[in-house]
């Protein structure tokens, strides 16, 4: 497993300072962008339906879930369909490393990515002031949990894929939607009475809301726990599921 990381953090030193830059000014640009720019109409206009809280501080965290999200399918999907058509899994098939550890060596680097990100992302948070004091080191593994939850079923399915035309599909009609409406930018509560139990199913929603609680620090022990179970199921799925795909597409 850990050759099968070092092989992605050996490809990763050529554009890592590149990645950096991204994580750090993608969160500053939004937070200034739509927190303090659009947050202040909303504040002016309508901050019941916020429950009250400044928009930047009540965006920020569920931006901070999104994002984890989108890195997470990012990197587990697109490169993973790549390694397994014509990259290092092909190459390393052959090699004494089972589909287990290539598969646990990769995940481990996309769990990296989503950490680093994340981090740099609740740190550009403390700095506008958009997370509750010490509340704000607890967002860290929320937001890699709920990139985890991601992660995993995204390369079980991935290293299937054989066209990337299908990963650009899943991106645009599945990712995009769940960015948009599982309550990144605006309360659920807004969406048709129909709509919000599909969201609520979102492992997206859940992560949002256990970020957007533990940032203004009105989380509660049952409603984070409700939380966090229900993300593991997708991470710990996705892992089961993705043993058996490595396994049977790279000794196919």
């Amino acid at each position: 497993m850990l050759r099968a990381l070092s092989y992605w953090l050996m490809r990763y030193r050529r554009n890592w300072r590149g990645t950096i830059v991204i994580s750090v000014a993608n969160p500053l640009l939004f937070l200034i962008g739509v927190g303090a720019g659009i947050g202040s109409l909303v504040d002016r206009h309508a901050p019941a339906q916020i429950a009250g809280v400044p928009y930047a501080a009540f965006f920020a965290p569920g931006m901070l879930a999104a994002a984890a999200m989108q890195t997470a399918f990012i990197e587990s999907s697109g490169p993973v369909a790549f390694a397994a058509r014509q990259g290092g899994y092909r190459s390393a098939t052959p090699t004494p490393l089972e589909p287990e550890q290539l598969m646990g060596g990769h995940l481990l680097f996309v769990a990296g990515r989503v950490l680093t990100s994340s981090t740099a992302f609740i740190v550009v948070m403390a700095l506008f002031g958009d997370s509750d004091g010490w509340w704000a080191l607890a967002l860290v593994p929320a937001a890699l949990l709920t990139g985890l939850a991601f992660a995993t079923p995204a390369a079980a399915w991935a290293v299937t894929v054989r066209q990337n035309r299908h990963i650009n599909t899943v991106f645009r009609f599945v990712i995009l939607p769940l960015y948009m409406f599982s309550g990144t930018f605006f309360a659920i509560s807004q969406l048709p009475g129909w709509f919000r139990p599909i969201v609520y199913a979102s492992p997206l929603w859940h992560g949002i809301d256990l970020c957007r609680n533990l940032s203004l620090g009105t989380a509660t022990i049952g409603r984070s726990a409700v939380h966090v179970a229900y993300l593991l199921v997708f991470f710990i799925g996705g892992l089961a599921l993705a043993r058996r795909t490595y396994r049977q597409r790279l000794h196919s």
